[in-house]
């Protein structure tokens, strides 16, 4: 079995120790330790903090932090452990165990990025944002940045497009008056006025995702199957199983005599292409 990339392999896969390392972990002062700027993540969730804080008091930091040591003697970057760092500031101690490491610019986004997806810990605005960065800043195409963080690069693409939205969008998908399930349907509909039309919708009577592709299609011209043969539970397990596979939407009729028709949806030639590969390698 041929070993795995990006997550699978772990952190020291993304920083590997220099041919000069700093051995071990030392007590470097929180003071000393700086924020990582290629950090992806916005906030951090005040409750677990507190709760990581009152552990620490209570068991001290149990795993070390990662950081890099800065041009200035004595400075360092946070490389990972932002959530720790934080805590420990709160639980007042003065200094932390770290283990001192070397680091590209793109090393930093790769590994805060890596770790905030083992640990769920990204919004999807976050994360789309830190893929754009490591598309726009080093050049990195869709499949690359996957096969870093252990994801599908149609997974990539379809999370990069969320960017795609009118900043009201944003901000709702940020304040989570959506969900990113709800933020992708509305993606379909061609026009930021018509996304946000159907958004006001969306908020005002409290619809579903599933609800979101019936208005979008209604909103899209599609009329409603009024003598539509009635959707077996398998034929819509299948549905969404090819959903869950193909990360794009997918629409299936099937008619009275077993015949029917499969659409797969898709909004660029990055996602079309991603989808074919999907389907190919199969």
């Amino acid at each position: 079995m041929p070993a795995k990339r990006g997550l699978g392999r772990g952190l020291d896969a993304l920083i590997p120790a220099s041919d000069t390392p700093v051995t071990g972990v030392a007590q470097l002062p929180i003071a000393a330790i700086g924020r990582n700027p290629r950090q992806p993540r916005a906030r951090l969730n005040p409750t677990e903090l507190e709760e990581l804080a009152n552990s620490i008091r209570e068991h001290g930091v149990i795993q070390p932090l990662i950081v890099a040591q800065t041009a200035y003697p004595g400075q360092y970057t946070l490389i990972a452990g932002e959530r720790r760092l934080e805590a420990s500031r709160l639980a007042g101690l003065a200094t932390v165990p770290a283990i001192v490491r070397e680091a590209s610019e793109q090393q930093l986004l790769e590994v805060a990025l890596v770790e905030n997806i083992q640990r769920s810990d990204l919004g999807p605005l976050e994360t789309a944002l830190a893929y754009k960065h490591l598309a726009d800043d080093f050049g990195m195409s869709h499949e690359d940045i996957a096969a870093r963080v252990g994801k599908k690069r149609v997974t990539v693409t379809n999370t990069m497009r969320l960017l795609k939205l009118p900043q009201r969008l944003l901000e709702a998908l940020s304040a989570e008056e959506i969900s990113e399930g709800h933020a992708r349907v509305l993606l379909a509909l061609p026009t930021a006025q018509a996304q946000l039309a159907a958004f006001a919708t969306v908020v005002r009577n409290g619809l579903s995702v599933r609800q979101t592709e019936e208005l979008v299609r209604r909103m899209q011209g599609e009329k409603p199957h009024t003598k539509r043969v009635a959707r077996s539970a398998e034929v819509d397990h299948l549905a969404t199983q090819l959903r869950e596979h193909l990360h794009t939407k997918v629409t299936l009729r099937r008619g009275r005599g077993g015949e029917g028709t499969i659409i797969l949806h898709f909004y660029s030639d990055e996602e079309l292409t991603a989808i074919t590969d999907a389907i190919l390698r199969e």
